[in-house]
């Protein structure tokens, strides 16, 4: 009963899109209306309203980061698991991408993943970041950047913990949502209309 209690509170946590609060705040205009229609802090900077872009990818951050905190600090006494805790990183992750505050239209989750792997381990998000990071500066796509990162999360957390459990798997999942989420970035990058960062958004590209 407690699970579903957790995994309910961080599904609706996940469902907190900080690019609509902090839009909001700043009495900008909804991110689901222009640029990519994408409701993340890199669509809410083409506003060109750096704070609100900063509010957003914080948020959703500290949302990852806290929903999984939560259900480390305290589900163990409530019989929380290991697999548990797997269903609360991908509840958590869900309500992000599919928020049912906001009609199920949610943002691609680069940066409540990145606040997921800082909750599981400091130094599994400090890797994804540093590969994250390394693309980015070597060839200037933060999408491109972003989908390696996914790759690589699942294989540092195998590697720092050595062994299958439901946390690992709700890591591949999650990774392979946020791939999803990026299709159009994919083609995107494919066909050579992605953008680069600090390029004015090409014809396309999302």
């Amino acid at each position: 009963m407690m699970t579903v209690v957790f995994v309910l509170a961080a599904y609706l946590l996940g469902s907190v899109s900080f690019a609509m609060v902090s839009s909001r705040l700043f009495g900008l205009a909804d991110p689901r209306t222009y640029g990519s229609k994408n409701p993340g802090a890199t669509n809410v900077l083409r506003s060109g309203n750096k704070a609100a872009a900063a509010l957003t990818l914080l948020g959703d951050c500290v949302k990852g980061w806290l929903a999984v905190w939560l259900a480390q600090r305290f589900g163990p006494q409530y019989g929380l698991d290991d697999s548990s805790l797997g269903l609360v990183v991908l509840a958590v992750f869900l309500g992000h991408l599919w928020p049912v505050f906001f009609r199920f239209i949610g943002g691609k989750g680069v940066a409540t993943a990145l606040g997921i792997l800082l909750a599981l381990n400091v130094w599994l998000g400090l890797a994804t970041v540093a590969t994250w990071l390394i693309i980015a500066y070597a060839f200037r796509y933060s999408s491109l950047a972003a989908l390696i990162a996914a790759v690589f999360a699942p294989f540092y957390y195998g590697l720092m913990f050595g062994s299958a459990d439901g946390v690992l798997v709700a890591v591949v999942i999650v990774s392979g949502l946020l791939i999803y989420r990026h299709r159009k970035n994919i083609g995107n990058l494919l066909a050579g209309k992605e953008s680069r960062i600090g390029e004015k958004k090409k014809n396309g590209a999302h």
